[in-house]
């Protein structure tokens, strides 16, 4: 099974941020994390982590559909 360059360069889109922001939730977690316990997100390598993963899923861009839109009628 081979995929076309615009596949791959698709994937590479909706991956990349995902991937980027959950090294960022960890890497939150592990400088500036809290060791008290007392902060829900900071304190949990998992959360921390899972809400990096959220947020960098947030900046994924999105794709401008082909077609007509509802702002082209005439």
């Amino acid at each position: 099974m081979e995929f076309s360059h615009a596949e791959i360069k698709k994937w590479v889109q909706r991956v990349l941020p995902v991937v980027l922001g959950a090294a960022g939730g960890y890497a939150y977690y592990y400088f500036i994390g809290c060791t008290s316990g007392s902060c829900p997100i900071s304190s949990n390598p998992y959360i921390s982590t899972a809400y990096g993963g959220i947020v960098g899923a947030l900046l994924i861009p999105r794709s401008a559909k082909s077609g007509a839109s509802s702002g082209d009628k005439q």
